[in-house]
């Protein structure tokens, strides 16, 4: 390996593992608190990508404040209304078998694949106006993207420490703490669990809404791309353990960077690597890399 070709594999893998990240952590928050395994939580990443890439078309070219409002305005769009939907839909089977919930998410997320391909066609989307705008930067005789260089990593690292900085510092975090310990407890105190669960769900969205919106500058959007990330989503999550929010964080590194070495080394393992790490994890810690094991509640 070349040192160049190492350079490229870090950089790829950390801006990649960004976008991964984002959608992990909408997942995994989603399950910490509201206790649902969002399958369609692919899907709000596929609409968010090609909703930004549609804006950002619209758009023909603006300025570089203009294209990066489209990403983000297009991300809390589809984060909102689909949010909003399938919580609605949950609410339906609240009290019912986790099976059946995980169940109604896998059926909302067919759904919306027929609604995407009804809206968008079968034509690859893809929108670099804004990776073209940030311009590039060499990194030890390597040039490399800005967007996906800073941009990328920077607006995931941000995100995470806003989050961590909402649930500990704000009234409705604590009360979301309170929520995801126990919720029947927190009801009782005079929480009222069932806006937080809506509030959980709705930025849980936004996130995996936001990270297709991030990924359209760099990723030809077809059908199908939903399916393939919710699925690197579950292997991050269950690495990590879920409900893990610091955990998904450097799972998703560590599996950016595996996957991004073996596109430059192996290729045909590119696929199977981050499921080889979950394997190999879940053989040791069943519970995931992070999970705390509980005291048992007699």
């Amino acid at each position: 390996m070349t040192r160049d070709i190492l350079i490229l594999a870090l950089l790829d893998g950390v801006s990649y593992a960004g976008l991964l990240f984002l959608v992990a952590l909408g997942l995994t928050f989603i399950f910490g608190v509201v206790r649902i395994l969002n399958v369609a939580h692919g899907s709000l990443y596929a609409c968010g990508g090609y909703a930004a890439a549609t804006l950002g078309l619209w758009l023909g070219g603006g300025t570089l404040g203009a294209s990066l409002a489209a990403l983000i305005g297009a991300s809390i769009a589809v984060g909102v209304v689909l949010g909003t939907l399938l919580m609605l839909l949950l609410r339906r089977f609240q009290d019912r078998d986790p099976i059946l919930q995980l169940l109604v998410t896998f059926g909302a997320f067919m759904i919306f694949e027929d609604l995407q391909r009804m809206i968008w066609g079968t034509q690859p989307y893809f929108v670099a106006d804004v990776v073209n705008q940030m311009g590039t930067s060499e990194v030890l005789g390597v040039v490399y993207m800005n967007y996906q260089l800073l941009f990328v990593p920077g607006a995931a690292i941000a995100i995470f420490a806003l989050l961590q900085w909402f649930l500990k510092h704000t009234l409705t975090g604590r009360q979301i703490i309170a929520v995801t310990h126990d919720r029947e407890v927190a009801t009782a105190m005079g929480i009222n669990a069932k806006r937080i669960a809506y509030l959980t769900f709705i930025v849980g969205a936004m996130l995996g809404s936001l990270g297709g919106a991030l990924a359209s500058p760099t990723t030809s959007l077809v059908p199908g791309i939903g399916a393939d990330m919710i699925v690197l989503s579950f292997a991050v999550v269950a690495t990590a353990g879920l409900g893990q929010i610091s955990g998904a964080l450097l799972t998703a590194l560590m599996i950016g960077l595996a996957r991004s070495f073996c596109v430059y080394l192996y290729p045909e393992l590119e696929v199977v690597m981050p499921y080889v790490i979950m394997v190999l994890v879940l053989l040791v810690r069943p519970q995931g890399l992070f999970t705390v094991a509980q005291a048992r509640r007699i």
